[in-house]
């Protein structure tokens, strides 16, 4: 895997460690202020981290479920769930964590147009109730035909491998450097 560099997010009020490879997408086109989206400038990957308002439900897992439902309804895309899982933010504290990994794929696309054969996706959701915050991360690894090596059966392709090593370094270094990011 990859070198990663400690990243500035949000102005610095947070920071996390990422590929070196991956590069601010706010510096090519326009990312909503609540989102920071960066691009992997040797392949397909990216990351989003978004700042999303509380969900209020019985449940974290039924949290999850809202923003996982709200990520991949009307995409037309089928959808796989591989693994749903709670886990922690090692810089911060016992703040709860939950990750679901799955994998889209597509509805074929229109002649000439490049689609990927699927989308293999971590999907991070850190709950901040006292914040009034969910902060919602997403590493998506598109696989494009021809593109990468096909893992043997059972087994994993090597840019899943590389997706899981991104997010287990999201989950050991992501920091709130100024908590006032979540006043207002």
């Amino acid at each position: 895997m990859a070198a990663f560099t400690t990243t500035p997010l949000y102005g610095g009020a947070m920071t996390v460690d990422l590929p070196s490879a991956f590069a601010d997408t706010s510096q090519i086109r326009e990312v909503p202020d609540h989102q920071e989206v960066y691009l992997d400038t040797n392949g397909y990957s990216n990351i989003v981290i978004e700042i999303l308002e509380y969900v209020d439900k019985s449940s974290d897992e039924e949290a999850l479920q809202y923003h996982f439902a709200d990520l991949v309804d009307g995409t037309g895309d089928e959808t796989t769930v591989l693994k749903q899982e709670k886990c922690v933010f090692k810089n911060l504290g016992d703040k709860l964590a939950l990750g679901l990994t799955f994998i889209q794929t597509p509805a074929p696309a229109p002649p000439g147009r490049k689609t990927p054969e699927f989308v293999y996706i971590h999907l991070l959701l850190l709950r901040l109730k006292e914040q009034g915050t969910d902060i919602m991360v997403t590493v998506n690894i598109p696989h494009y035909k021809g593109e990468y090596e096909e893992a043997k059966k059972g087994d994993e392709t090597a840019l899943m491998k590389d997706s899981l090593a991104i997010r287990e370094k999201v989950l050991e270094t992501l920091k709130v450097v100024e908590w006032g990011l979540f006043d207002g």
